[in-house]
């Protein structure tokens, strides 16, 4: 789930915005945003920002990209990304600077608002973070998002850089690397699982990632446990599979990555010998 939104920010004096933000996000919303902001910095922000980017307009973008972004879960639910990084010009990134860190706390507090008023689900923890674009221009703005739901390995699972360069198997979920061992993990939402996936689309016991010795081959399958959303692998929803270096799981909005640390350039891998 990743969009890029963007556009001419509007500057303050062209005075306070009236009826609804495209979005269904209430006026009155946004501007307890703005007070609130007002009360944690200094009048300096106020200047700083009088000719360039304005905060409201970075909040009525983070609550478009939420419904641009929402993917239907269920009859009732609706997932929406966690994960926000707002692009700024250098000069509005560097006037931003000072301030950056009461901004994201109010800016996080009225995702969570916006959230729960429509009913959405967020992918995972929420942050937003903020970056300087040197293509953009003082006042324009890119907004980017992504479901990032966090993972945990269970007790007694080294995920360290050393174990997964050690290690038959790797898989990568969300930038870092799991060893895999024979026979493999169950990976899922639930406390029961090998690893655990913080993703709303994901079932308490998801899929099982079987490593196997078989006639001194080493292989990797996949096999869904009944999920109630599926898994796909390589693109197709399938209920189980042959995996090779490179292939990807995914489940809910989460996707995982095979990597065989043995395998040469070129090479489908996860068939050697053992």
């Amino acid at each position: 789930m990743s969009a890029v939104r963007g556009g001419r920010l509007r500057a303050a004096e062209n005075g306070p915005l009236t009826g609804w933000a495209k979005g269904g996000a209430s006026v009155g919303m946004l501007h307890r945003f703005e007070q609130r902001l007002e009360q944690a910095v200094s009048g300096a922000f106020a200047r700083a920002f009088r000719s360039a980017v304005q905060p409201v307009e970075i909040a009525s973008a983070l609550q478009r990209e939420i419904d641009n972004s929402a993917q239907i879960l269920s009859r009732e639910r609706m997932l929406v990304p966690n994960a926000f990084v707002v692009e700024l010009s250098e000069s509005d990134y560097e006037r931003l600077a000072p301030y950056g860190s009461a901004l994201s706390d109010e800016l996080s507090t009225l995702v969570k608002d916006y959230v729960a008023q429509q009913r959405y689900t967020l992918a995972g923890p929420l942050s937003i973070a903020f970056e300087s674009s040197p293509g953009l221009t003082t006042g324009r703005f890119h907004v980017r998002s992504r479901a990032h739901a966090s993972v945990t390995p269970a007790a007694g699972r080294p995920s360290s850089d050393t174990a997964a360069r050690r290690a038959p198997v790797v898989l990568e979920v969300n930038g870092t690397r799991h060893p895999l061992h024979p026979p493999g993990i169950v990976v899922g939402r639930g406390s029961e699982a090998d690893l655990r996936v913080n993703d709303p689309g994901v079932s308490r016991l998801h899929v099982e990632i079987r490593v196997q010795v078989e006639d001194g081959r080493l292989m990797v399958s996949a096999a869904d446990l009944g999920s109630t959303n599926g898994t796909s692998m390589d693109g197709r929803k399938v209920p189980e599979a042959r995996l090779r270096d490179g292939s990807t799981i995914t489940i809910g909005s989460t996707t995982m990555t095979v990597h065989d640390p043995a395998a040469a350039p070129g090479e489908q891998g996860l068939m050697r010998h053992g």
